[in-house]
């Protein structure tokens, strides 16, 4: 029986609509990180906790009804995983605001790229998860999306940080850039796990197809 019809006799799953769930938010919190990078205020971080805070419960929902329940529509390991890398993402995200306001650093061309990308990256894990059920190998296509803009949010780091190690002339411009290269490893591993979810998700594929 492939996936497809399992999803049929099992239209409600709790388990993907809590997937799907969890990468809405997640998608919410990178927008709300997105479009707070140039202003990383106290109402900004607010409300960037409050939508990590979010993700979380959903997150504890699903471990509990993984506790709860014998069946489950794929591997339990690769549900508790695919979640967890899908939560790492939205805590990254609350990290990065977090650091760029007590760091004070500002926003430049090369974190924005590099967050929308990563935004893009959380979409396309979305679109996954809603694919899922009923097209299993469009879900593989959305994830296998989300592995090439991983390379793309790779390279940009390694330009990123090449660029910052021109500019240092004395020890206060090297702390600064210091701190900078602080906040794209965080958008950067934000990105890895986006990756790491997409390999994962492609396993479940192959394996319910």
């Amino acid at each position: 029986m492939g996936i497809s019809a399992f999803f049929k006799r099992n239209k409600e799953d709790k388990f993907v609509e809590l997937l799907i769930q969890q990468s809405e938010t997640t998608v919410e919190g990178v927008k709300l990180m997105e479009s707070s990078l140039n202003r990383p205020d106290a109402d900004a971080l607010d409300q960037m906790r409050a939508k990590e805070y979010e993700a979380d419960e959903i997150r504890r929902i699903l471990i509990d009804e993984l506790h709860n329940t014998f069946i489950t529509p794929f591997d339990r390991e690769d549900i508790f995983n695919l979640s967890l890398h899908i939560d790492e993402m939205i805590d990254y995200a609350l990290t990065t605001l977090e650091e760029m306001s007590m760091l004070k650093v500002s926003a430049d061309e090369h974190l924005q790229t590099m967050v929308s990308l990563v935004r893009q990256e959380a979409e396309e894990l979305a679109m996954a998860m809603h694919r899922l059920s009923a097209n299993p190998r469009v879900a593989g296509d959305h994830a296998r999306r989300a592995k090439k803009l991983e390379n793309e949010v790779d390279h940009l780091y390694r330009v990123a940080v090449a660029d910052l190690f021109t500019k240092p002339k004395d020890f206060k411009e090297l702390m600064a850039m210091l701190r900078r290269r602080e906040i794209y490893r965080h958008v950067s591993n934000m990105s890895d796990r986006a990756d790491a979810a997409a390999n994962l998700f492609g396993m479940v594929v192959m394996k319910l197809t």
